[in-house]
Parts: structure tokens; sequence; C-alpha cells
């Protein structure tokens, strides 16, 4: 048997985290299929927001596992990722979303071709990779958050970008369905899922993608 394949999962260090129910999910599909590395920038720990009776245990147990400390993003080297995951992040915004080093990342990515996944708020993430004007998901199809759902955000009046926006600003294709509707758009080697209710569906064709290359 092969070994597995190995994916890196990057998460949010702001204070406005990561979705415990998304993360859960990603992990969970994830561990049996991949190897599996967390990372942050700055290796902060990650900030589980809505964590509920579904998922304070699982939370619980993750944070004491030795995986449960992430990796600096700054130092990371994709060349020896498959796969590269992203799930729901509030924080995304004020971090992923202009961060150097996950820019050229998925600009070593997007160059072998290598599967992208992006869920809810985590899609921001991939607004970082801008070369001049040039956004290097430009002509791609995807989905994100929609305004819809973004306004119930306490903070919508302050965000510092939408995606929506973003996507069709810079020469992406935007679409979402209903608010909460599950939603997953793949083009190419990227996948995008609209929300947390799209968590699993995009995350499960992820693992077709790696398994069909």
């Amino acid at each position: 048997m092969s070994a597995k394949p190995t994916c890196l999962i990057v998460t949010s260090a702001s204070p406005q985290g990561v979705s415990a129910k998304s993360f859960h999910q990603c992990f969970s599909l994830c561990s049996s299929v991949f190897n599996l590395q967390t990372a942050t920038p700055g290796g902060k720990s990650i900030d589980f927001v809505g964590v509920d009776e579904s998922t304070a245990r699982w939370v619980q147990d993750f944070n004491v596992k030795p995986y449960a400390t992430p990796a600096k993003l700054e130092s990371i080297d994709g060349a020896r990722y498959q796969a590269l995951l992203i799930p729901d992040c509030p924080g995304a915004l004020n971090d992923l979303a202009h961060s150097g080093s996950l820019h050229r990342i998925l600009t070593h990515f997007i160059s072998q071709q290598k599967p992208v996944c992006a869920v809810g708020q985590g899609v921001s993430a991939l607004c970082c990779a801008t070369e001049g004007q040039k956004w290097i998901f430009s002509g791609y199809s995807l989905t994100g958050p929609s305004v819809f759902e973004l306004v119930r955000r306490p903070d919508f009046a302050n965000l510092p970008l939408i995606v929506e926006d973003f996507v069709k600003d810079s020469g992406g294709s935007y679409t979402a369905s209903q608010e909460d509707a599950t939603h997953v758009v793949a083009d190419r080697h990227l996948i995008t899922g609209q929300n947390l209710q799209s968590t699993s569906l995009a995350v499960n064709n992820l693992i077709l993608l790696c398994s069909g290359k």
C-alpha cells in the first residue's frame, strides 16, 4: 500500500478564530486519508469558535494531542504537501487574506495543479494571492460566503473585504446559493464551499480529487 498523501490544514490565528464544527469535519474526514499537518500564522494555537455540545468533547481531546500544535505558516514548504485545506475561519479576513506566506504556498500549488479546498469564510484566505494587479485564481469559478450570510456578523460594517466582490473584481466567477444551503464549486484543482454547511461535501470532493490523481 502506498504512503498516505500529506494534507496541510491552514487556519487563522486571529481572535475571530476557526469554526469548531467545520474544523472537526475537516479533520475527521481527512485523518484516515491523509497525513495531516496544521499551520497558522506565527504557529499560534487555534482559537475555536462556535463550540457546542457536539464538538466540545472533540475540541478538548484535540487540544491535548501533539498534532494540535500548529506549525508556523511562514516556515511551511508547499512542495512537501499534496493537498491544501482551509476550513471555515471567521478570522481569515484578518490574517490569512493578506498573508505573504500563504500566497507563496498557493502559488506553488497553482503551478503544480495540486488540489486546494477552502470552505466558508476560509475562502477569503485565497484573496492573499495577488501578484501586482493580477489574482492567481483569475478565471476560476468559486463560491464563498454570500453577503446575506456575512451581514449577520456583528463586525460586518468593518470587514476588510467581501469575498463575492473581490472575486468578481479580480476576474473570477462567483456563485452562491441560498443562505446556509450546501453549495460547492469544483473548478480544475480548486474546490470551494459556500459556508459551514458545505464543509463535508467540499472535503469529500478534495479526497476524491486526490485519490484520482
